[in-house]
């Protein structure tokens, strides 16, 4: 007798790793002297974030088979996450990934990913096709598009997917993660974004990430050639005016920030993302999806970790009731 194919809200696929934040802000990385260790990797931070929304979510990644792959294997599992499909790959470590902190707006990143990173290496042969269709949203990133043998993987997905349910394709541009040539120029990537477009149903991307895609760099554009590139939503994030949404139906929102003291910006595109998942799931109307989105957002702004700080529905609530006009 064949078993039914589990039907999850939201499967992600791509980078996972261990965020390593200062416990000093405003101190360089040279001078910092403690930090606190959290899950990390848009992807998995994704599925955290919805997962906090009540859904039901899993993860396609791997780790290395170090204590550091252990950690996030048991972290996905605490925050509620189906780690199934989070396999160890002997060959590679862990990634790890430093901050530094300089509130408002200036956390650099430094990956460590050297010689690969074991999220890089999804094999099409690994993938559980049957899952992929089943479930209601699947979300797949731009960096998983940077390297062999993950981008025919991701592609494979996609093409998987023939557009059921919705498809969300985070553009998610890290130029340090693609090839030096890639990095130098963009238009190395661009085929690869192009043709996942052309299986997505939702994009999602600030700003630089909709002009690496399109070419375009203002944002009514931006989304405009989004939407002629084959998806149906088209989601630019424009840091302090907030985000434009566009639906192939004509349907537009643009809402703005929520304001927030800034503590750490880099966790909250993810706990946008996550947040998004649960507005589409819930069939909201467009601009309640998009504030829901961004009071989530804010809401890991003002604090340290990404993972962790992933709100419930109460904590978003509560913020935008706090800021309701």
């Amino acid at each position: 007798m064949v078993e039914p194919v589990q039907q999850f809200d939201v499967i992600s696929m791509g980078r996972i790793g261990v965020d390593l934040y200062p416990q000093q802000s405003g101190v360089p990385l040279a001078q910092v002297q403690s930090f606190g260790k959290f899950l990390g990797g848009s992807a998995a931070n994704v599925a955290v974030a919805a997962s906090r929304l009540g859904r039901s979510t899993a993860v396609i990644t791997r780790t290395g088979a170090d204590p550091f792959g252990t950690y996030l294997h048991q972290t996905l599992t605490e925050f509620g996450v189906d780690n199934r499909w989070v396999t160890p790959v002997a060959a590679y470590p862990t990634p790890v990934t430093f901050c530094e902190i300089f509130p408002p707006d200036d956390f650099p990143l430094y990956f460590y990913r050297r010689p690969k990173a074991p999220d890089l290496e999804i094999h099409t042969d690994e993938l559980d096709y049957f899952a992929i269709r089943a479930a209601r949203i699947f979300w797949i990133t731009g960096t998983g598009l940077s390297e062999e043998p993950s981008r025919s993987a991701t592609l494979a997905a996609l093409k998987c997917r023939d557009r059921a349910g919705t498809t969300v394709f985070d553009l998610d541009w890290r130029p340090e993660l693609w090839s030096e040539t890639a990095w130098a120029d963009p238009d190395e990537a661009r085929p690869y974004y192009a043709e996942a477009l052309r299986h997505a149903t939702v994009a999602v991307g600030n700003l630089h990430e909709c002009e690496i895609a399109t070419g375009e760099r203002e944002p009514r554009a931006c989304a405009e050639a989004l939407l002629a590139a084959g998806v149906e939503l088209a989601v630019v994030k424009q840091g302090p005016k907030g985000v434009l949404a566009v639906h192939r139906d004509g349907t537009t929102a643009e809402v703005p920030p929520v304001p927030v003291e800034v503590v750490n910006g880099l966790g909250a595109g993810d706990a946008f993302g996550g947040s998004l998942c649960h507005g589409l799931l819930s069939g909201w109307e467009l601009e309640r999806t998009v504030r829901y989105a961004n009071a989530a957002g804010a809401h890991v702004a003002a604090r340290l970790a990404c993972s962790s700080a992933m709100p419930t529905q109460a904590e978003v609530d509560g913020l935008l009731n706090g800021v309701a006009p």
